[in-house]
C-alpha cells in the first residue's frame, strides 16, 4: 500500500511543480538564431511551441537538449521546438553548443526581455531559472510550464515530456489541458 501510494505521489508531482507560470498568452517576441533569421513566435499559431529557457553551460540544458531533439523528430510538422539563451552566451558558444549536441531546433539570442517577460520578472522578483520549459498551444496560450527540480525531473532527465506534449497535441486548440490555476 506504502509503495502504490509513493509511486501514485510521484506521478502527481509534476503536476504539482509546474503551471505558475501557465494559462496566459504567451509573450511574442522576434528573436535572432545564429544565422541572423529572426523567429517571430506568431509564425508558429496552428502548432504546439516548446519553449525553453536555457544556457550552454548549464548540465541540465545539455542533457535535456537531446529529449528537445527527439521531439522535434517524433512530432515534425505538428511541433517546434524552440530554446532561447542569454548571455554571456554567444554566436561561439551556442554554436558549439549545437555542434555538440546534434541540435536541429533554433536556439535564439536574447538579451533578458523576452526571458523575463516568460518568467514574470520584476525589480523585486528579478530571478529567471534555467532551464524553464513553457508548452505553447496553436492558438498561442501558455498551457503548462516546468522549471527544473526534484518534482520535474521526469520530464527533463525522463521520458514525461512526450505524455505532456501528447495531451497538448489531443486537446482541441485553446482548451486547457489542466485546470487554471487561480492568480496570486
Amino acid at each position: 500500500m506504502r509503495k502504490s501510494l509513493l509511486v501514485f505521489l510521484l506521478c502527481l508531482a509534476p503536476a504539482w511543480a509546474s503551471g505558475e507560470l501557465s494559462n496566459r498568452r504567451a509573450p511574442g517576441f522576434s528573436l535572432p538564431d545564429i544565422n541572423i533569421k529572426q523567429h517571430d513566435l506568431a509564425d508558429y499559431r496552428g502548432k504546439v511551441v516548446l519553449l525553453e529557457i536555457m544556457n550552454t553551460k548549464c548540465p541540465h540544458c545539455m542533457k535535456f537538449a537531446g529529449t528537445l531533439e527527439e521531439v522535434t523528430k517524433k512530432y515534425a510538422g505538428r511541433v517546434q521546438v524552440l530554446a532561447i539563451a542569454n548571455p554571456p552566451d554567444t554566436i561561439q558558444t551556442v554554436g558549439q553548443f549545437l555542434r555538440e549536441h546534434g541540435i536541429s531546433y533554433p536556439i535564439l539570442f536574447d538579451c533578458g526581455q523576452a526571458s523575463s517577460s516568460y518568467m514574470m520578472a520584476t525589480p523585486e522578483n528579478p530571478k529567471v531559472e534555467i532551464p524553464h520549459l513553457f508548452l505553447i498551444d496553436q492558438t498561442g496560450v501558455i498551457r503548462n510550464d516546468f522549471g527544473y527540480s526534484l518534482l520535474t525531473m521526469g520530464i527533463f532527465d525522463g521520458t514525461d515530456l512526450f505524455g505532456q506534449v501528447d495531451k497538448l497535441l489531443a486537446a482541441p486548440a485553446g482548451h486547457a489541458t489542466q485546470k487554471a490555476r487561480p492568480k496570486k
